[in-house]
C-alpha cells in the first residue's frame, strides 16, 4: 500500500475553486497536481479529472464529478483542524462559514475551550478546535 488519502468529489465544476480557496486561507498549503478533462473526454472540458492538494502537509485528492449524484458531502466525515491560537481559529471559522452553515457555532462546549463545526460553501464539513 502506497498511501491513504481523503478523497473529495465535487459537483458543478467546483473542485479547482475549492482547492484554490482552501490553500489560500491555510498556511503551508499548496496544489500539488491537476489533471483536467480535455475535449471529447468523459467530463466537461477543463474541469478537474483528478487533483491532489495539501493542507499543512495533509494530502487530499479531489475530482469534479461528471455525473450528477443524489448525494453530496456529509458532516459525518469532516476535516478536523487543531488551531494553535484563538486568532487562527477565528480567522478560519470566519473564512469557512462564509456562504456555509454552522453546525456548532464557535463556543466552549466543555470538551474544548473553543470549538466550531460547520459546512463550508462547497458542502465540506470542518471541525475547528483550539489546542489546549
Amino acid at each position: 500500500m502506497e498511501k491513504v488519502l481523503p478523497f473529495l468529489m465535487f459537483q458543478d465544476g467546483k473542485a479547482e475553486e475549492a482547492m484554490n480557496y482552501y490553500t489560500s486561507i491555510i498556511d503551508d498549503s499548496k496544489i500539488i497536481s491537476i489533471v483536467r478533462y480535455g475535449a471529447n473526454e468523459s467530463g466537461d472540458e477543463g474541469t478537474v479529472m483528478q487533483a491532489t492538494f495539501s493542507l499543512k502537509g495533509q494530502e487530499f485528492m479531489c475530482i469534479d464529478s461528471n455525473i450528477k449524484h443524489q448525494f453530496s458531502f456529509t458532516p459525518s466525515f469532516s476535516i478536523y483542524v487543531t488551531c494553535e491560537t484563538e486568532k487562527e481559529l477565528d480567522y478560519l471559522y470566519e473564512k469557512l462559514i462564509d456562504g456555509g452553515q454552522a453546525l456548532m457555532p464557535l463556543g466552549d462546549y466543555g470538551f474544548s475551550k473553543k470549538f466550531g463545526w460547520l459546512n463550508d460553501k462547497f458542502g465540506v464539513s470542518w471541525q475547528l478546535n483550539l489546542a489546549k
